[in-house]
């Protein structure tokens, strides 16, 4: 394991995630559905890393998700989380791509939505990693 890259991304990930928050409170809801996208995709790319993986280049949550299982032994419980999930991650790959490139806004309850599922991942991911 690449402790330093570890360390490096789950900084990154609290850092981009607190930019969230900020954009939240000032109800620049696209730059905050952005954040937690680019937040959610440093943890997963940190926790792979963590036990051992190389995580592979691409912007789909849903399959560096599914792979962090893998990589824990437990592919079948990520794939039925993922599987159960599948329209929340795509709505927060949608949103990165859309807040990115195309003139979207979001609404305040989208982004709260946003923000749930988004601990949701994390939270599962830290219950399944211990």
């Amino acid at each position: 394991m690449r402790r330093d890259e570890v360390v490096f991304l789950l900084q990154r990930s609290q850092k981009v995630r607190a930019a969230a928050d900020f954009h939240m409170q000032r109800g620049d809801y696209d730059l905050a559905v952005f954040n937690l996208e680019q937040s959610q995709r440093f943890f997963l790319k940190a926790k792979l890393l963590e036990n051992g993986a190389e995580f592979p280049r691409t912007h789909t949550l849903r399959k560096l998700f599914t792979l962090l299982g893998e990589c824990l032994g437990k592919g079948d419980v990520f794939r039925v989380f993922a599987d159960e999930h599948v329209i929340e991650f795509s709505a927060l790959e949608d949103a990165y791509v859309t807040s990115r490139y195309f003139p979207r806004e979001f609404t305040r309850e989208e982004a709260i939505r946003h923000m749930r599922f988004y601990e949701k991942v994390v939270n599962f991911v830290r219950e399944n990693s211990s």
